[in-house]
């Protein structure tokens, strides 16, 4: 009998134990949720929020790319992912161009735009076509296109960025509006560029007056429109107001009865976004969009007020990496050559 009471009182022992332990456990352990981050403080950058930053690689104009993300990524101590969005076509070419170049550091994934999404939504008729190539309407897709994310920034590709990114990300948008844009009003030092080079800055510009679908919204033909070749973008409210659904709209509108002004050859993608968004963005700081660098290859800022300048881009036909151009050497700073060779800069003495 004696070992057999022996033996339960172990056992009983074993069981108290058993259970003391897994109560202590229950007590004591670290959740799930909190235990994961336990491992990510181990690594300080994957702590650090992620700025996802959308920019478009077009086959003809891939050094564009390049060296806006070149120019971001050297500005920037922040944890940039970049969402690089092609065609199929041109996508090995891009992602090669990153991976045997000094670029090879940055966080990116390459993300292929299918144009089939456009298909009976854009007039073939515009007097300058590239603006129809099936990128430059990404901006209307960014939800589709990047998922995870709250915040987003999109840019056009003819930009550099002097500024760190993370100040731009940072920019205040206000409850109820699903993205950021810089006003074409306020932009410090154009306004005589503006006068000088003959460009709009108003609704006038580039919606047509004179049909009435225009007229019905009630919008001033002088309301000044803004640029969304840089976008900060809340992707909730962007999903909760439907606005690629509403961008869409207007885009088929278009086709149906041509209600875009002819005079610039100019606003394909923005006079969706100028109708869609009127009087529903927040500001972004007008030195975080220096543009219209390329309007005129004769208009040119001084350059005190370029290297205060936080973003420049090159909207209109004079692009930095072809000839002529103004300010070319701001822009050639952050490019980086081709490995395979395709894409060559035009020069004077090339």
């Amino acid at each position: 009998i004696l070992p057999l009471v022996s033996v339960n009182q172990i056992l009983l022992l074993l069981l108290v134990l058993t259970v003391c332990a897994i109560l202590y456990n229950k007590v004591h352990q670290v959740p799930l949720a909190l235990r994961n981050e336990t491992v990510d403080l181990e690594s300080p950058e994957e702590m650090e929020e992620e700025i996802p930053v959308v920019i478009c690689a077009a086959a003809g104009r891939m050094g564009a790319a390049v060296a806006a993300i070149s120019s971001i990524y050297s500005n920037t101590e922040a944890n940039v992912l970049f969402y690089i969005v092609g065609l199929k076509t041109t996508i090995p070419h891009i992602r090669k161009w990153i991976e045997n170049s000094k670029l090879k550091e940055i966080k990116f994934k390459v993300v292929e735009f299918n144009p089939m999404v456009l298909k009976g939504k854009i007039r073939q008729d515009a007097s300058r076509p590239e603006l129809l190539q099936p990128l430059n309407f990404v901006r209307f897709y960014l939800p589709l296109l990047v998922q995870k994310h709250e915040k987003v920034i999109y840019l056009d590709d003819d930009v550099i960025v002097q500024g760190d990114i993370q100040e731009l990300y940072d920019t205040k948008l206000a409850p109820g509006h699903a993205a950021a844009f810089s006003d074409d009003c306020d932009l410090p030092s154009t306004h005589e560029m503006v006068r000088s080079v003959g460009m709009q800055n108003t609704y006038m510009g580039f919606l047509d007056y004179r049909k009435q679908a225009i007229r019905d919204l009630g919008i001033s033909p002088s309301t000044c429109s803004f640029n969304p070749g840089v976008i900060v973008a809340n992707m909730t409210e962007w999903k909760h107001q439907r606005i690629t659904k509403q961008l869409e709209k207007w885009m088929q509108r278009n086709v149906e009865e041509n209600l875009y002004s002819s005079t610039l050859g100019g606003g394909v993608a923005t006079s969706p976004m100028l109708i869609v968004f009127h009087g529903k963005y927040s500001s972004i700081n007008p030195m975080w969009h220096i543009r219209h660098l390329g309007w005129s290859p004769d208009a040119r800022y001084s350059e005190q007020f370029l290297q205060e300048a936080k973003l420049l881009h090159w909207n209109g036909r004079y692009k930095p990496w072809d000839y002529p151009s103004v300010h070319t050497d701001l822009w050639e700073n952050w490019f980086i050559p081709d490995p395979s060779g395709r894409f060559k800069l035009t020069r004077p003495d090339s």
